[in-house]
């Protein structure tokens, strides 16, 4: 079985595609959703939704509930990875060998293949990508120049001129690799739908703010 870890957002989105147009036959979406907002692993914001990503691509999901305590939050995606028979596990790890040096440890225990199709990508090339052939919107946001404006807002070419400032200016990681932010794709192109998001609410803390889906459905292109 491959399997791919997916979160919904777009680095997990995109090498799930590249990893399909290589020729794997991807036949499991693993999706952990944690209960701690404060996960060092996994995405958490609109996680919910990815049913409706798993629907519009046509592969079998598995959802998986961890309480998203440090370290400890790996021993339920080891379980899932063991429980589903994995062999071969997509990432959409880019850059953080904090995340990509646990699975790696975790896959080699067990024998499975861990491949990260993104790792070390240039973020303007992914970006250019996912501007071209994507909608994909910015979830969360948690970084100094990040604000609630950049909420819902589709990563386009306008949003990565918007990003090249704020890299220039306030040292961000234009893909997010450092928790400055979090996303969620709307369509894609192996998606047979795209989703709409009917409702929707704006969540600010002290240093966050989220982009909250209370209801969305799949509707043809």
């Amino acid at each position: 079985m491959i399997a791919c870890l997916f979160s919904g957002g777009k680095d997990s989105t995109l090498a799930l595609h590249k990893a399909v147009s290589a020729g794997k036959k991807v036949g499991l979406l693993i999706t952990m959703r944690p209960d701690s907002a404060d996960s060092y692993m996994f995405h958490k914001p609109n996680v919910d939704f990815t049913n409706l990503q798993a629907e519009a691509l046509g592969i079998s999901q598995a959802l998986v509930v961890t309480k998203g305590e440090k370290e400890k939050e790996l021993t339920d995606l080891e379980a899932a990875l063991v429980d589903n028979s994995v062999e071969e596990i997509i990432t959409g790890a880019v850059a953080s060998e904090y995340q990509n040096s646990r699975i790696d440890a975790m896959c080699k225990r067990h024998s499975i293949l861990h491949t990260a199709p993104l790792w070390g990508i240039d973020p303007m090339e992914e970006l250019n990508e996912l501007a071209r052939s994507y909608k994909v919107i910015i979830t969360k946001v948690a970084a100094e120049g990040l604000d609630s404006s950049f909420l819902g807002q589709e990563i386009d070419q306008r949003m990565i001129k918007r990003l090249e400032e704020l890299q220039r200016r306030n040292r961000i990681n234009m893909l997010f690799e450092g928790g400055e932010a979090e996303s969620f794709v709307l369509d894609a192109p192996l998606f047979k739908r795209r989703i709409e998001v009917i409702n929707f609410g704006i969540v600010e803390k002290s240093s966050s703010a989220e982009y909250v889906i209370k209801e969305a459905r799949l509707v043809d292109k």
